[in-house]
């Protein structure tokens, strides 16, 4: 990558978000377009495009992202459910060149998706 994403921009604090949650592997923040009245992005501080450009050393860290958002969850008290979504490549509606997990909830989420 050489251009930075704006995901690259939050992790580097160049533009403001309302971040939830840090460690050492991901960032959460408010979703700033929500398509529910809880919706978070999840992303690795490692610039990955998406799923399909994981490396085999990248499982360290998705272990502890998928707990990450379990942390997120339970921070957030969505004890009535939620759903985690990953967009890979455009036609699945990918917008953003940088892995990031959904975290939708505060409504009834229908299926299947759009």
């Amino acid at each position: 990558m050489t251009d930075k994403t704006i995901f690259k921009k939050i992790i580097d604090r160049e533009i403001p978000a309302d971040i939830i949650y840090e460690d050492a592997h991901c960032l959460a923040f408010r979703d700033i377009n929500p398509q529910a009245p809880t919706h978070v992005l999840v992303i690795p501080k490692k610039e990955i495009v998406s799923l399909d450009d994981l490396e085999d050393e990248d499982q360290a860290i998705m272990g502890p992202i998928m707990l990450a958002i379990r942390n997120i969850a339970r921070q957030l008290n969505l004890d009535h459910g939620y759903r985690v979504v990953c967009n890979c490549g455009p036609e699945a509606g990918q917008e953003v060149p940088h892995l990031h997990f959904h975290i939708l909830a505060g409504r009834a989420l229908t299926w299947p998706p759009g």
